[in-house]
């Protein structure tokens, strides 16, 4: 090219615009930079995370704020530097200039993104486009492992139109740089960056001509801090006090008003958090099964104390306890618990000083009658009435007795029943709730520092 810069002083025009009109005289924006058409423009793109702005599991769709660079080789945007005093580069409109058509193949919407209006161009033809890009991208998001969960979306930068024989795609830096840079992630929200990786293919659809694609793998992970304060130390609690409840007397009716409340307080727990729970068309979450369950140890913790109470309750025409009732749950129960104030059920002390005494007012009234024949008619007449009639209040006085203590003997041993199974009942509970607490609480872990 002629030399310009002995003419910047002469025409009264900047060297900058000497330059523009230089490069942009015969250019043309529409057509592929290249001399020869048989070669292969080859652009350079590099990602770096700035944040993560929502992520949304209904409609899985992700967005993000990423800076994005590119850079390629137009060869009709080339100068000598002392030609145009030593300008190494300059900002031109992105308009202005041809620009690849790389676009990522998961966009969804368009973002809030600014424009930047203007690209670097170096004297050795190199053309630099730095944007920041909101970038709101489908992602097959996975929230079985919520709140503990750790996500993979892809960021696909293709070509649109351009197949690789015209535009090539390939990494501004290594991907070790790329895998390890947070130094502009903005690491104070929800999620956590842990790596972004990158991968090149080449792929062709049908019998067309073959594409290049770079795909940028963003894997974060979510805080779950928040989550485990608010939704599951409070079922935890709840659970814990339900637990506690069974060392309510079981013959008392405060058992089931407690854990009634203890059901409707759930029951509200989990209105309230509703909300926050993610949710999708084709899966729940684990923490969602995690307070079904916990629902439904409620119901069956109540069921049982129903149960036992109902069992206990005194009755006045309660039959007596079966014989194979007393020898599996009285004798060989109680030995597997380890309940050590067993009782041996045998008819109480003052029931046999009723029968003594029963035995002995009849044998008296006999002796009395036959020991009184030589007394008057009368006097033995009205003495015989009043004996009588005493007798009869002492053996009705005496049959209520015996039928009371009769009952509170059968309540007594329905009662004894009822404790023993209360205590098995509650034992097969508390394992099962403790299974189940350490199965998720190690799925949690490993997934949580996995």
């Amino acid at each position: 090219p002629p030399k310009i810069a002995s003419k910047v002083v002469n025409t009264g025009k900047s060297a900058l615009r000497q330059l523009s009109d230089f490069l942009f005289t015969n250019y043309k924006k529409g057509v592929r930079p290249v001399r020869n058409w048989r070669k292969t423009t080859n652009v350079a793109i590099d990602v770096m995370i700035y944040a993560i702005l929502s992520v949304d599991e209904k409609n899985q769709v992700l967005t993000t704020y990423i800076w994005y660079r590119q850079h390629w080789i137009d060869e009709f945007l080339q100068w000598n530097p002392q030609d145009f005093d030593n300008i190494t580069q300059m900002s031109v409109p992105t308009d202005a200039i041809w620009v690849p058509d790389i676009l990522i193949n998961e966009f969804v919407d368009v973002g809030k993104s600014p424009d930047i209006p203007y690209v670097y161009i170096l004297h050795h033809g190199e053309v630099r486009n730095l944007k920041p890009v909101q970038v709101v991208t489908a992602c097959s998001l996975d929230i079985y492992n919520f709140p503990f969960d750790v996500q993979n979306c892809s960021l696909t930068f293709t070509s649109w139109l351009h197949n690789i024989r015209d535009i090539n795609i390939s990494l501004w830096r290594s991907p070790e740089e790329v895998k390890h840079d947070k130094s502009v992630f903005m690491n104070q929200g929800e999620w956590e960056l842990l790596h972004v990786l990158s991968q090149f293919r080449e792929f062709s659809v049908g019998d067309s001509d073959s594409y290049a694609e770079m795909k940028f793998f963003v894997v974060i992970r979510r805080r779950p801090l928040f989550y485990a304060v608010s939704l599951l130390l409070p079922s935890i609690f709840l659970m814990v006090m339900d637990i506690v409840g069974f060392y309510l007397p079981p013959d008392s009716g405060e058992r089931v008003s407690f854990k009634i409340t203890l059901l409707l307080g759930y029951s509200v727990f989990l209105i309230i958090v509703s909300d926050t729970l993610p949710a999708t068309a084709i899966g729940t979450p684990l923490i969602g099964v995690y307070f079904v369950v916990c629902m439904a140890l409620l119901v069956i913790s109540l069921t049982e104390t129903i149960l036992i109470v109902r069992l206990v309750h005194k009755q006045d025409l309660q039959p007596h306890v079966p014989e194979w009732v007393k020898r599996w749950v009285l004798d060989r129960a109680t030995i597997l618990l380890c309940i050590r104030d067993r009782h041996t059920f045998c008819p109480p002390f003052h029931l046999l000083l009723l029968a003594k005494l029963n035995h002995y007012n009849c044998e008296n009234i006999r002796d009395y009658e036959g020991g009184t024949s030589g007394a008057s008619t009368q006097s033995q007449g009205e003495n015989s009435l009043v004996v009588e009639n005493i007798l009869q209040e002492i053996s009705s006085i005496r049959q209520f007795l015996e039928k009371r203590d009769e009952f509170r003997d059968i309540a007594r041993e329905w009662l004894q029943v009822g404790y023993v199974l209360d205590v098995l009942l509650f034992r097969a509970y508390l394992v099962a709730v403790l299974a189940y607490s350490l199965t998720l609480g190690t799925l949690w872990s490993i997934w949580q520092y996995a």
